[in-house]
């Protein structure tokens, strides 16, 4: 699957035709994005951005990938190229690491210096720093004006439900793996449609879950500190669960369709590596959110 060596005997590097692929895109999201923005702002814009932005960005994520994909099954791509995706995707999963650490350090900062300087903590002759009665206990919500009762989370219902199936879905796509390097493509497939499997049932239980929330427990986006950092922390969680789904439908597909080899297959590694940090972080999340 190499590209052809120029007269120097080094491989040449497949460098693709202008493409108007990024601009669309960009305009597609941007679309969804203002719906989104008008749902939560209440600015009553209606579905169409939804429908309009969504269904663009898919239209050209399809083609753009599907580019990509026959590039690669028609030999355009040398061992330079596979060594630059390789360090592209080690650098996009890096940057998702930093993404989720901002997050993870709001959640610290929120609960362990925020709120105890709040209380009064190192204030002296200073029973609080807001109003009166104002406990510096976790979760915290304010006064009730601002979001009412609301009952936290327990960590021993969906949320472990979902934890299993997560480090369940990093063992399948592992024996994906191995059967892919094997060349047991059938075995491969099987194991990759129990890890899309996996996915959704995990994405279906967080819906339930947050309806759970909404419904039951009065615990919503407003309500205080714990509501925001809650549903920041899982909801973004939520949407790469969704991608990475989405790119497991993809990467099974593929294979159903012939692509992949043995020894040349770094469209599935470079998904298995994202499907691997999905559970890293839900782990994370599953300590420091539910448990702790």
């Amino acid at each position: 699957m190499s590209s052809p060596a120029p007269a120097n005997g080094r491989q040449r590097y497949f460098v693709p035709d202008p493409s108007a692929w990024p601009f669309l895109l960009t305009a597609g999201l941007v679309t969804l994005i203002i719906g989104v923005w008008s749902s939560l702002e209440d600015k009553n814009l209606g579905p169409l951005p939804y429908y309009l932005g969504g269904g663009f960005a898919a239209y050209i994520i399809f083609r753009w990938f599907r580019g990509v994909a026959l590039e690669s099954e028609g030999g355009k791509y040398s061992a330079q190229v596979d060594s630059t995706y390789r360090m592209a995707m080690a650098w996009f999963i890096f940057s998702e690491v930093m993404f989720f650490g901002a997050f993870f350090g709001a959640l610290y900062y929120a609960r362990e210096i925020s709120l105890p300087w709040l209380g009064g903590e190192g204030a002296k002759g200073v029973a609080n720093l807001l109003w009166t009665g104002f406990e510096a206990n976790w979760p915290s919500n304010g006064p009730a004006a601002l979001g009412g009762y609301f009952d936290t989370m327990s960590a021993w219902g969906l949320p472990f439900i979902n934890t299993c199936l997560l480090l369940t879905s990093g063992v399948t796509i592992t024996m994906a793996h191995h059967a892919l390097k094997d060349n047991k493509r059938l075995s491969c497939i099987l194991w990759m449609w129990a890890t899309v499997a996996l996915g959704a049932i995990f994405l279906y239980c967080q819906a339930v879950e947050y309806i759970h929330a909404y419904k039951e427990l009065n615990l919503t986006m407003h309500s205080g500190v714990y509501g925001s950092t809650f549903f920041m922390l899982t909801g973004f969680h939520g949407m790469h669960v969704t991608l990475g789904t989405l790119m497991l439908f993809v990467i099974t597909c593929r294979l159903m369709s012939g692509h992949f080899k043995p020894d040349s297959h770094f469209g599935f590694e470079g998904v298995a590596w994202y499907w691997h940090f999905v559970d890293v972080v839900w782990v994370g999340l599953f300590i420091f959110v539910y448990i702790l």
